[in-house]
């Protein structure tokens, strides 16, 4: 069935679509609604919503906020130069340098305008924030709220002011509205459809904003929950928008090493913060083997520590999916009884609950699917190559995070362009986009990209994998032929594979949001494998076993950004 919806934009009165509810749309949709009236216009915003708020990437993020504070409340020595200059670092050269100016340099604004929405950050004994340090950063600069809870503390705050703006009529929110389509006229989106109630509805929009978060359930392990499919980037290159950087997803090298239950939370990570506090990773034998990768040891970035304990394992002989061991003891033994416990209360009851006391012993811990640096090709302003459509989040790719996102940045990248974006779009004189043809892979290079299935394509025959598509075999596909370690021969076998199961799932019509959702999966697989087989070289999250580069992880090469060709 169809339903339809007029379009509200008709007089002097714009229409703002934001979907998704993480941190990145429900500030744009503060701002939004909250913005001024500008060339005598007005803006009526809708925020649309695939399940409750509270479901996003946004609500589990624990580590906290990374900004540069004003003088007096930032660490002494610290500054935005040498956030800038750890954010390179860690992206391994393949940062958009100006993206990372902007992210660094503003940070403050978009703390003091969470601020503004509620949210409070934790303080230390004198008042002043309290700054914790993270892997890969050369001074503490990050915030954090409810000590290591600090997504949701942001989520509900946010959350509670667009409840109080759509009460009071400033907005509309829709939850349980999946967007099925982006809707186009005269070569620039114009809407969205999306399924409600068993409802098609279309929606007319003079922008689109999709921060609708990142794709996890590739994987067969993931930090993230059930609601990130990739549902944006997919139905943004069918609306013909350019992608780029899809080869690099990031694993968060410490989850605790559980099976996750069908339909529930996915594994418990273990904060960054942790290590930053003084825990160490150990082998069986209780050998702390980080010292041998990287001289930051645990402190490394993301893609060093997560490669190098896929290597360790891989050169003890031991299996690739048994975890390792943090050890937090000595933290505890330090600074005293009782620190994890108030440092890491949230950390602290759910690790107990798993049947763990982590200050008497250690965590099995093991590297799970967290963030795709990769995304929507979008400019600083969150522009994408489709005319009306706009990107923020981790949905989009601004080449502020590079190779590989430095820890606690990507909420800070929601705010930033969430904000920019909301501000191009209101501004009646903003110019449109312009990018260079080098901007990514569009969709009208979609058979270079992900090929096609044919008979000289047949299915593979992993060891333990269906011929039949299902979620489960998708995602321990992935896994293994697109994880933490790579080579060409089974990426090529992937992306034969995924255009099978592509063509046979093209061939029924999608009823439901499982249906729109497989489809999503499918596209992003594709694409990310597609820009895997083209990069041969190691860097960043994107290590090649067949043609490695600084084998214990110390570097990466230094490479300008790169249009994916194969």
């Amino acid at each position: 069935m169809n339903g339809q919806e007029s379009t509200r934009n008709s007089g002097r009165e714009r229409t703002l679509v934001v979907v998704g509810s993480g941190i990145a749309g429900l500030y744009a949709a503060l701002l939004a609604a909250d913005a001024p009236r500008t060339h005598g216009r007005g803006t009526d915003v809708v925020l649309l919503t695939k399940g409750t708020l509270e479901q996003s990437n946004t609500f589990y993020a624990q580590g906290g906020v990374s900004a540069v504070l004003e003088p007096g409340e930032a660490a002494p020595g610290d500054s935005v130069a040498a956030h800038i200059a750890d954010t390179l670092a860690a992206g391994a050269g393949l940062n958009n340098p100006e993206a990372v100016r902007v992210l660094c340099t503003e940070a403050v604004r978009d703390i003091t305008g969470l601020k503004r929405f509620g949210v409070d950050f934790d303080c230390d004994d004198t008042g002043h924030p309290a700054l914790g340090l993270e892997a890969a950063h050369s001074a503490p600069r990050i915030l954090h709220a409810g000590g290591d809870a600090t997504g949701a503390g942001i989520a509900r705050g946010l959350i509670a002011a667009v409840l109080e703006r759509a009460v009071s009529g400033r907005l509309r929110l829709v939850t349980d509205a999946f967007v099925t389509e982006l809707t186009m006229s005269n070569g620039r989106v114009s809407g969205v459809k999306y399924l409600h109630n068993g409802l098609v509805t279309n929606i007319g929009a003079d922008g689109v904003l999709l921060a609708t978060g990142g794709a996890g359930r590739l994987f067969a392990r993931t930090s993230n929950p059930d609601v990130a499919t990739a549902d944006g980037l997919a139905s943004a290159w069918r609306a013909g928008a350019a992608v780029r950087h899809l080869e690099f997803f990031q694993f968060h090298p410490t989850t605790l090493a559980a099976t996750e239950r069908p339909g529930g939370p996915p594994p418990l990570l273990i904060s960054e913060a942790v290590r930053g506090e003084g825990a160490i990773l150990t082998d069986a034998a209780g050998h702390r083997f980080m010292p041998d990768y990287h001289p930051d040891a645990e402190l490394a970035p993301r893609d060093v520590v997560s490669r190098s304990i896929a290597l360790h394992l891989a050169g003890t002989g031991a299996p690739a999916d048994s975890p390792v061991y943090l050890d937090a003891r000595a933290v505890e033994a330090s600074k005293g009884p009782g620190f994890l416990a108030r440092r890491f209360p949230t950390l602290t009851a759910a690790t107990r609950a798993a049947g763990y006391d982590w200050t008497a012993e250690v965590l099995p811990v093991s590297p799970a699917a967290h963030y795709w640096m990769g995304g929507v090709a979008t400019d600083l302003w969150g522009r994408t190559t489709v005319p009306g459509l706009y990107a923020a989040g981790e949905v989009a790719c601004t080449g502020a995070q590079g190779a590989n996102r430095l820890a606690s940045n990507s909420l800070l990248e929601g705010l930033v362009f969430g904000r920019r974006a909301v501000e191009a779009c209101l501004d009646a004189a903003e110019p449109a986009a312009r990018f260079d043809a080098a901007a990514g892979l569009a969709a009208n290079d979609a058979s270079v990209a992900i090929g096609s299935a044919s008979p000289n394509h047949a299915p593979v025959a992993f060891t333990g994998f269906a011929d039949d598509f299902s979620r489960g075999a998708l995602s321990r596909l992935m896994t293994r032929a697109a994880g933490v370690l790579r080579t060409g021969t089974e990426l090529d076998e992937a992306a034969r594979q995924l255009a099978v199961w592509a063509a046979d799932v093209a061939r029924t019509d999608a009823q439901s949001v499982s249906d729109f959702e497989d489809r999503n999966l499918l596209l992003a697989a594709q694409l990310l494998v597609a820009g895997a087989r083209s990069r041969k070289e190691s860097v960043g999250a994107h290590y090649r076993a067949d043609t490695p580069q600084n084998l214990r992880g110390q570097g990466a090469t230094s490479l300008p950004m790169q249009r994916i060709s194969s």
